[in-house]
């Protein structure tokens, strides 16, 4: 008798993908399974047919050759593959009647011991001034957090002992029940899933593996950390269970405002108060950045109001690289509020030289004079 075509087998055309094809193959295997028709050789026939065509089909370099040869291409050598009974189905296509049927024929294995979990990851958050962040700095900071017992060195038995087999789900931490055609599994409630049961527990941890205790931890803080940054340290988290893994600290980063600078991406930025003498006919003056060093700078004659003058190199470090940023100084003028007499006299005097016109003005807008406040 011939062979039907694998397509046809499936209800699938020749251009479907592999996403149809398996879910094809799922819908006919849910309908002719064995166990949904028992002694039934028409369904037993169909379901080893169905599962043939799905062995070829599925797979990319059989379906291109069945796809150029037909059945032909498929008689002899690897790439033909005759089912013998269920039990050789169910073992090629196992995730599939694991996901129909919670598992199909397949056994779980007993395990070897208690099954070990990563600790949790702890978050914290650290505050910094504005000066530390251009530095860097140490803190030190007091963490609650699980660790390793070292009495039973993680294993929950108390030393000398180790963990028995739970009897009743046999060491697979799971329990197998069948309803019908379907099998499903459920955690087994004596041992709680590990396949282990601890009978005599660490008195330390009481079969925990590990205990909570406050440490003090050294945390390093790069130059140039950034507000709102996120720092990792690995390993600081929660020590794991039965010897897994710990977790890791994560530190959020809070840098507070300083009075006198800011920062603008890489750059630190402060503003300079200069008299307006200073500004007209320039200066040399002598500032002192954050980090207490001295900077002597020119200001240009006939420097305006919020000019920057660009320090470069004297700004935050870029991560990740030796370049830092600039130290921008915003020229501000002072403006007194209280003047001498006599300051007061040579200034009206000062006025007059210069006149009030200020038409020639670069931008802006220009007013008329009327007269002195006084």
């Amino acid at each position: 008798m011939a062979k039907r075509d694998y397509y046809e087998i499936l209800g699938v055309s020749k251009s479907a993908s592999k996403d149809e094809i398996k879910k094809a193959y799922r819908k006919l295997a849910l309908k002719y399974h064995p166990d949904k028709n028992p002694g039934n050789k028409e369904a037993e026939d169909k379901f080893k047919e169905a599962s043939e065509a799905y062995e070829v089909l599925s797979n990319d370099q059989k379906r291109q050759k069945y796809d150029r040869f037909g059945h032909s291409g498929m008689q002899s050598g690897a790439d033909y593959h005759e089912y013998s009974d269920f039990s050789d189905i169910f073992s090629s296509f196992g995730d599939i009647f694991s996901d129909l049927f919670g598992g199909g024929q397949r056994q779980r294995r007993s395990k070897t011991g208690m099954t070990p979990q990563r600790g949790h990851d702890l978050s914290y958050k650290i505050e910094i001034n504005f000066k530390d962040s251009y530095l860097g700095t140490k803190k030190d900071i007091a963490i609650y957090h699980y660790v390793k017992c070292e009495t039973c060195n993680a294993s929950g038995s108390k030393p000398g002992t180790k963990p028995e087999k739970c009897s009743h789900c046999n060491g697979t931490g799971s329990i197998n029940y069948r309803q019908g055609f379907f099998s499903f599994a459920q955690t087994c409630n004596i041992c709680n899933g590990q396949g282990f049961i601890i009978k005599t527990p660490c008195s330390t941890c009481a079969g925990k593996s590990r205990i909570q205790k406050r440490d003090v931890l050294t945390i390093n803080i790069p130059a140039g950390i950034y507000n709102g940054a996120e720092l990792r340290v690995r390993g600081r988290g929660d020590a794991g269970v039965y010897g897994g893994t710990s977790g890791d600290l994560y530190l959020h980063v809070q840098v507070i405002e300083d009075k006198k600078f800011w920062r603008k991406n890489n750059n630190l930025i402060t503003n300079l108060y200069l008299t307006y003498p200073q500004l007209v006919l320039g200066c040399q003056v002598e500032i002192e950045n954050i980090d207490d060093q001295k900077i002597s700078i020119k200001i240009p004659k006939g420097t305006s109001v919020g000019k920057e003058i660009i320090i470069p190199g004297k700004g935050f470090p870029v991560p990740g690289s030796f370049s830092r940023g600039n130290l921008i100084i915003v020229a501000k003028c002072h403006i007194p509020t209280r003047l001498s007499a006599s300051a007061k006299k040579l200034l009206m005097e000062y006025s007059e030289k210069i006149g009030t016109d200020t038409k020639n003005s670069d931008g802006g807008i220009s007013g008329f004079f009327k007269k002195f406040l006084g």
